[in-house]
């Protein structure tokens, strides 16, 4: 009789663990590109300049309305400035698009893919991913903020990482007022 006691506690312990797991609900939510949109800003000794970059492709994961994953493409061909017009916005996008910077004929894509989330807070997670630049790969970590359908993500990326090494003052010396700082900013308002 004690053995078919315990025995049945074993199968319900096993039962409710079974059923435990298998309602956590997963949940792929697309990127609504249209009206998703990612801004870049890069820094130079005299100054800034700033644009938008398109998503290809993406997708958050969720499991009870908890972020646990999402991956990105972005399609590096959509890079434009926002700063300038005419002759210099076209300038500068066609360098930033060259092996120079960014070597968008033979690296179309970016990408970053998500490889562990934590929440931090009410509506705040810390997400650690790959980022893929020119076909290099590199961690990097970073804040994401979820409101309803709505997602804000900011980072910071370092080029060199990523072969960008272009009047880059880790690179070159006497550029004086050439230099690019190394780092540019990345702000994401994404809708799912």
């Amino acid at each position: 009789m004690k053995n078919t006691i315990e025995n049945l506690a074993i199968v319900a312990l096993v039962a409710f663990t079974a059923f435990s797991f298998t309602n956590i609900k997963a949940e792929k939510k697309e990127i609504k590109l249209d009206k998703s949109k990612v801004v870049w800003k890069g820094y130079k000794v005299t100054g800034s300049h700033e644009g938008t970059v398109n998503i290809k492709s993406g997708f958050l994961n969720f499991e009870s309305d908890k972020l646990v994953g999402g991956e990105f493409v972005m399609d590096m061909a959509t890079l434009v400035s926002t700063d300038l017009e005419g002759e210099y916005k076209g300038k500068l996008e066609g360098h930033l698009k060259s092996d120079d910077f960014f070597g968008v004929e033979k690296h179309p894509t970016a990408s970053l893919v998500f490889t562990k989330v934590v929440a931090s807070g009410k509506n705040a997670y810390t997400v650690a991913g790959n980022l893929t630049i020119k076909g290099k790969t590199n961690p990097i970590t970073f804040t994401m903020s979820i409101y309803g359908n709505k997602a804000t993500a900011s980072l910071k990326v370092d080029r060199t990482k990523f072969g960008v090494e272009y009047n880059s003052t880790s690179f070159f010396e006497n550029l004086k007022d050439k230099a690019i700082y190394d780092e540019f900013d990345l702000v994401s308002d994404l809708e799912f």
